[in-house]
Parts: structure tokens; sequence; C-alpha cells
């Protein structure tokens, strides 16, 4: 499916219109940005790495029951996806404490917590995605109390099922960020995508706070080796079949 015009060009991916209205074509940037765009990079590769990622998992959920925008990939950088009207709210789960967790709470680096952690974010670049309180959301109208409810419960599934998933990668899923979308029909589509971009994955066979890392930090925190470490994450994932629920494995 050929792209049209630009809808919407974001820090890692462009988003086409195409011909037809309810499919939108998504092109996968190898761009790299951190501390809210402040530091800027490229990383070679990430682009394909990333939509082959995010489809494999994209994929997986479906068959789980989490109903996604994911369609096709056209092409190894490029995602088919259902047309949606994004919620303005990251979801962050967290399971173990890492960035702005440490940072904000004091908590230290590495500590498992008792239950996931699910946060919303206003997802708005020029207030710098500013964490909100239930009342504060509400009052921005971001969302109705029931949507609120509904995003909590599928992004707590959505963490048991990729957690596991990543567990049997060896990676350990310490938090990640969500999206969801409107179809037409008003029904919560879970969007954008599930990558290292988007998650923090820590490798299980290192006890090392810096080798152990396959995400977005290495280049937030300069520590190099950051094409090897998605590489990583994308063999890692491409290796675990997706077997449809209720499907014995023979």
């Amino acid at each position: 499916m050929s792209p049209n015009s630009i809808l919407y060009e974001g820090k890692a991916k462009i988003l086409y219109a195409t011909d037809d209205p309810a499919v939108l074509l998504t092109h996968f940037k190898d761009d790299a940005t951190a501390f809210n765009a402040q530091k800027r990079g490229s990383i070679a590769g990430k682009g394909e790495m990333n939509c082959a990622i995010s489809s494999h998992l994209f994929q997986l959920l479906e068959t789980k029951g989490i109903a996604t925008h994911w369609l096709g990939c056209p092409a190894p950088n490029q995602m088919t996806v259902r047309s949606v009207k994004i919620l303005p709210l990251e979801v962050v789960i967290r399971n173990i404490a890492a960035g702005s967790l440490c940072q904000q709470t004091g908590l230290p680096l590495g500590q498992v917590l008792k239950e996931p952690l699910v946060e919303f974010y206003y997802k708005n670049d020029a207030l710098g995605d500013p964490l909100l309180t239930l009342d504060r959301l509400l009052l921005l109208e971001l969302a109705t109390s029931a949507q609120v409810e509904e995003l909590r419960q599928k992004a707590l599934q959505i963490n048991q099922i990729l957690s596991d998933f990543f567990g049997k990668c060896g990676i350990t899923l310490v938090d990640f960020k969500l999206e969801f979308g409107l179809d037409q029909q008003q029904s919560i589509l879970l969007a954008d995508e599930i990558s290292p971009d988007t998650c923090r994955l820590w490798n299980q066979s290192s006890a090392d706070p810096e080798q152990r890392v396959l995400d977005k930090d290495r280049f937030r925190r300069d520590l190099g080796n950051v094409e090897d470490a998605y590489r990583q994450v994308l063999e890692r994932v491409l290796a675990q079949p997706i077997q449809p629920e209720g499907e014995a494995m023979l």
C-alpha cells in the first residue's frame, strides 16, 4: 500500500494517509531522541528493528485478546495500521524502579515493586509530558473515568503478557510506555509501538547495571553499542514463536 500525504511526523515515526481512509501507513525512522528531544541522534537500522519487534509483539497480543491497530508490514520499516484517534495519554507501567521513578521518589534503582505501578502522563511536548493525577486527567477531559479504568486494566493485562514473553527471551521487562486510540466505534485499541524505544529491557544473563541494558537507555546514557542491544532484542523476540491462545505445542 503506497503512502499519500503526511498526516503527522513525530520523533520516531511518520504517519501517512493511504487510498483507504480506514488504513494508515507508519514509517519507522532511524532518528533517536531523548529528554524531550533535547538530545538527538540516529541509530543505524532502528526503524526496521523497531518495526519488526512491534509487529511481532502486536500479533502476540492479538492472540491473547488485546485489540491493536496493527494490520501488516508492507516493507521492513513500514507498518499498516487501523486509523484511530490517539488519546493524549501515555500509559506507563513499572515493574522495577528505574528512571524518573527513582529520581522523583528516591527508590533505589532495581527495586522490584510489590505490584505493577500504572501511571498516566499528558502527551504534550510543550508541557514536558507531565505526570497526571486522576483528578487532573478528568479536569482536562483527556478521557472519561470509564476509559481510564479500561486503560488501566488493559495496561496490566498487557504487562503480564509481555513480562511472560520477555522472560522466555531471557529479558526482564522493567517498565514501558503504551499509547491507545479510539476507532470509529469508540473502542479502545492499543496503538503506537512496543520496542526498545518504549521499554526498559534488562538482559537477565548480566548483573552489571550498564551491560544489562538492552534499550534506549544506552543512547540516553551514552553507554555505547546501541545498535547491538536493539539487534539482540530483535533476535530474541523473533526466536519466540507466536502460539495462538488455546493451541497446544506439538
